[in-house]
């Protein structure tokens, strides 16, 4: 209920009744509001309180030497929630982001516990945690690489579990860039057959990754009327506590909850104007997406953001380089670390065909043609573009289950939402 006192001032500033007559009642009709505030607990399902689970992991690379400064980063970590009897087993993979811990993994946990599957959750590739322990190259970002990797740690995962749980067949779904990382796994799995999903299920992807990455960068900017000029004294008027959370942590979930506890902070105002609600978005996409460049970095001594060969023990302050990051775009990420690196592997790569292969429209074919693959998006998702969207219906038809409003996942954890999902898995 920690959200009620500010859910009813939403409403109230919103003008009127939120239960009005129409087909579909999610509460909040504005995209920036849904992708803030996302679901409140009286529109969510009754879930159950206690469940049987295992945080679970393994060394996926047992040479790999991990740095000094990511000491509690030694092994991949997941969790399983189990049955006590033969169930079909979910594979669920994070956004941006995020761990396989994360308010939005622990609501999906509980769910489909609920509905009477064992469930594994996996942090996304672009998590500290997975690009130290699980990376192949330790540079997420190339989506086609970044399946595989998920790939591995799921056929290794398996084998951990299979001798605790019966498992009668395989699912598999994301939200965000879990899913459209989903949708690559599931063509990779067609070749391997380690697991032949039986149904994939995406729950509002990116169809391009850098164009949405852009997107999110460019709405920091929305608040700030000095552009870029403004930034450095944004960073220190707000950013402060974030950054020391960074240094603690060395993580910061791009979740719903991490946005409202943004909002909170930032805006003691009763009036949610839309541009603050864009540069609370966006900061949180730039604090996420220098989490992984930092980590990315430090990996593969790049120098882009720590000197190279400069060694950062378990003690040092991060601080000064999470100043560094929060002035370094996705855009600039791809353009100094990731495209090189796949440049210097082929040559004849031009950034115009990675952008296009980073992409759900390089496999577009298997997309439309794969009748266990659905869609469940919504018509004003922040990430996506007007061409996204009718990309998107035209490719899945009618597979795609199109929300008219509900933002960039904020409706994932209402009721309908949560219906639609275990109807699309259970019939």
């Amino acid at each position: 209920m920690k959200r009620f006192t500010w859910f009813v001032l939403f409403i109230l500033l919103l003008g009127g009744s939120w239960r009005q007559a129409n087909a579909y009642d999610y509460p909040f009709k504005d995209p920036y509001l849904a992708t803030v505030i996302a679901t409140p607990e009286e529109f969510q399902p009754k879930l159950p309180e206690k469940i049987d689970y295992k945080m679970l992991s393994f060394k996926v690379f047992p040479e790999r030497v991990i740095p000094s400064v990511f000491w509690y980063q030694r092994e991949f970590r997941y969790s399983l929630t189990y049955q006590k009897d033969e169930a079909p087993l979910i594979f669920v993979i994070a956004g941006t982001g995020s761990s396989f811990y994360s308010s939005n993994m622990i609501f999906f946990q509980r769910i489909f516990y609920q509905a009477g599957f064992h469930v594994i959750c996996l942090p996304s590739p672009t998590h500290m945690n997975f690009i130290a322990t699980a990376s192949a190259t330790s540079l997420p970002g190339n989506i086609i690489a970044d399946a595989k990797d998920l790939y591995r740690v799921m056929t290794m995962a398996w084998e951990q579990v299979k001798d605790r749980i019966k498992v009668s067949e395989f699912y598999l779904t994301g939200y965000s860039l879990g899913a459209s990382e989903a949708a690559f796994v599931a063509k990779l799995d067609e070749e391997k057959r380690n697991f032949n999903f039986k149904k994939v299920l995406m729950i509002n992807p990116a169809v391009s990754l850098y164009s949405s990455a852009k997107i999110l960068d460019q709405m920091l900017l929305a608040a700030l009327p000095g552009g870029l000029k403004d930034f450095n004294g944004w960073l220190d008027r707000v950013l402060g506590r974030f950054a020391e959370f960074f240094k603690e942590t060395g993580s910061v979930d791009l979740g719903h909850d991490f946005l409202y506890d943004v909002y909170k902070t930032l805006y003691k105002t009763q009036s949610p104007k839309r541009e603050n609600l864009a540069t609370m978005i966006g900061t949180a996409f730039r604090i996420s997406s220098n989490n992984m460049i930092f980590t990315s970095d430090v990996m593969t001594n790049a120098g882009l953001i720590v000197p190279k060969n400069l060694v950062l023990g378990s003690t040092d302050s991060l601080y000064e380089y999470f100043r560094v990051a929060s002035y370094t775009t996705f855009v600039d990420y791809f353009d100094y670390l990731l495209f090189p690196y796949y440049k210097a592997k082929y040559p004849e790569l031009s950034q115009e065909r990675a952008i296009e292969i980073d992409s759900l429209r390089y496999i577009e074919a298997y997309l439309r043609n794969s009748p266990k693959i659905g869609l469940m998006g919504n018509e004003d998702d922040l990430i996506l573009t007007s061409g996204d969207l009718a990309f998107l219906k035209d490719v899945f038809g009618a597979r795609a289950k199109i929300y008219p409003y509900g933002g960039h996942c904020g409706n994932m954890s209402y009721t309908e939402n949560v219906d639609y999902m275990l109807n699309f898995f259970k019939n």
